[in-house]
């Protein structure tokens, strides 16, 4: 198969035409650099993305605070990582950086507080 993407690594954004069949990727074509190449086989074998949400925080200034992924999940668990997220709250102070909750879903990916919440 071949598929054709713009890679998102970079403002750049490269005309890639990937050619692979299954899981198994054949070559990747139209890259300025390895970035783009390691983005368009991960994005036709399991693509990933950040998320970025908002979780409650009791006794701070505001009812919630953000936070994301410090990695991308695969697109698959994305709906029970926002169920996870949406059942989670937190207790004030948090700062930025603070783990709210480490390995989401078993992802391996850590979500992170992106605001402080006093």
């Amino acid at each position: 198969m071949k598929r054709e993407m713009t890679c998102i690594c970079c403002p750049r954004g490269c005309a890639l035409t990937v050619e692979y069949e299954g899981k198994e990727v054949f070559s990747v074509t139209g890259n300025t650099c390895p970035r783009g190449d390691k983005y368009a086989r991960e994005e036709v074998v399991e693509p990933k993305r950040v998320v970025t949400s908002t979780v409650k925080v009791k006794g701070g200034r505001d009812n919630v605070t953000s936070v994301r992924t410090n990695a991308g999940v695969p697109k698959a668990k994305i709906f029970e990582v926002m169920k996870e997220i949406n059942s989670i709250v937190l207790k004030a102070p948090v700062k930025i950086g603070d783990i709210a909750k480490k390995d989401i879903c078993g992802t391996g990916a850590d979500l992170l507080v992106t605001r402080n919440n006093q």
